[in-house]
């Protein structure tokens, strides 16, 4: 029965009939001569498996990289801190009173800042330790929140940081650095860890303890955020406290400042006058420009992989054309049309790269994993290979259109021949 509006259906049933039949007869020809086939597919097999590899082992170093800048750095922080001084007739003159912040504050950019990873508080000066051999130390004490461990990823080991709930109460805990462990129990630092400390303000007991650090000097003490005042040192007028926003990645600083500044606005409409809020911009730029240079570096060398695999495929196809140029003659003499010449040799080119992906894939994500062990044996860094499914879809996708780029001029140049010449050809 026709459709009402008269068409046939005919010339599209024709039409997908003649499609499949290219595309059988092209993969037919690639089980003719298996050794060539293999060889280039080989090529596509090596680029592939390069272009994954490249990519998850820059994915596992890139992700390597922001968790070393996140942990040594600051260029994913936002800070508020109180305006201290003002300038009168060219001079600056201190502030003799300015905004405290307060574990509240910092409960409340928590949660009224729009993207923030975490928030830290923290201030702060010298105090006095008491060593066993009567002797006074001095040591650098920071008095801080308990999720500055976390954010800042603070290693304690052995022992922890201190809880939420002692920071709250205002539990006697602090946590030493290792210089100070060592300078109060000489030669077993780790013996200090549950024993009382004597500080300026009061005794305090050692819960962790900060691993040794190349080239650290002094000593240095983490309690929390309400001990502060009392162990540290007299001073003329109150410490300034430094609200610390951390972003998610380095591409949010902006935002995160942002969203800081309307957090403030909400507060105190002339907030400008009471705070300044800063990042570590140049260095945040430099951090994304070096990320960028690494993915475009990367991006580089797998292109020169599909590359050369592609113009393996192009030869192939080429040399194909000439010894199958009768056969090409024949196919045009008994109705065949151009554009069935070309589904063939891009069926073939298509066959061959699907295949020769498929197993590229296998081995480049065989290769990223090896490479990356013998990276963690020799180094120590915790790098790892990143294996995703936007990098299977790149590799897939790339090789794709690799076998369509690289083969369409031998379709093109095998379906412009004359049948008449090409069935004369020997």
């Amino acid at each position: 029965m026709r459709p009402s509006d008269g068409s046939s259906p005919e010339p599209a049933r024709s039409s997908r009939v003649t499609f499949l039949s290219s595309l059988r007869v092209g993969v037919e020809t690639l089980r003719v001569n298996p050794l060539r086939t293999f060889l280039s597919t080989l090529g596509v097999i090596i680029g592939v498996a390069s272009l994954v590899a490249v990519l998850s082992l820059g994915d596992g170093m890139e992700a390597f990289a922001r968790r070393e800048m996140a942990r040594t750095t600051n260029v994913q922080d936002v800070f508020v801190t109180p305006v201290l001084f003002d300038t009168v007739d060219g001079l600056s003159v201190p502030r003799e009173r300015f905004p405290l912040f307060g574990e509240a504050d910092a409960a409340a950019a928590e949660a009224g800042v729009r993207g923030v990873e975490g928030v830290a508080l923290s201030f702060s000066g010298t105090t006095f330790v008491q060593a066993p051999d009567g002797r006074r130390r001095a040591a650098r004490v920071t008095a801080t929140r308990a999720g500055a461990a976390a954010m800042h990823e603070i290693e304690v080991r052995p022992g922890r940081f201190f809880t939420a709930a002692e920071a709250v109460g205002n539990a006697p805990v602090a946590v030493v650095s290792h210089t100070l462990a060592e300078a109060l129990s000489p030669g077993d630092p780790g013996a200090l860890l549950g024993r009382e400390v004597e500080f300026r303000g009061g005794p305090r007991r050692v819960v962790g303890i900060l691993p040794p650090r190349e080239g650290e000097e002094g000593f240095g003490v983490y309690v929390p955020l309400a001990a502060g005042a009392a162990m540290m040192a007299p001073a003329e007028a109150a410490r300034a406290r430094t609200l610390v926003l951390r972003a998610p990645r380095v591409e949010d600083v902006d935002s995160v400042r942002a969203a800081t500044e309307a957090w403030l606005a909400q507060r105190d409409p002339r907030w400008e006058r009471s705070y300044t809020v800063g990042t570590q911009r140049a260095r945040a730029e430099q951090a994304m420009r070096a990320l960028l240079v690494f993915k475009l570096f990367m991006g580089a060398i797998t292109a020169i992989s599909l590359l050369v695999g592609g113009i393996g495929i192009m030869n192939v196809l080429l040399a194909s054309v000439t010894e199958r140029t009768r056969e090409i003659g024949i196919r045009k003499a008994v109705g065949a049309r151009r554009r069935d010449i070309v589904l063939q040799f891009l069926a073939e080119s298509v066959a061959i790269t699907g295949s020769g992906s498929f197993v590229g894939m296998i081995v480049g994500v065989a290769g990223a994993f090896a490479v990356t062990a013998a990276m963690r044996a020799s180094t120590e860094a915790p790098i790892h290979a990143a294996l995703s499914l936007s990098t299977l879809l790149v590799a897939a996708l790339s090789a794709l259109v690799v076998g369509l780029a690289f083969g369409t001029y031998p379709a093109l140049r095998a379906a412009r021949l004359s049948p008449i010449d090409a069935i004369r050809h020997e």
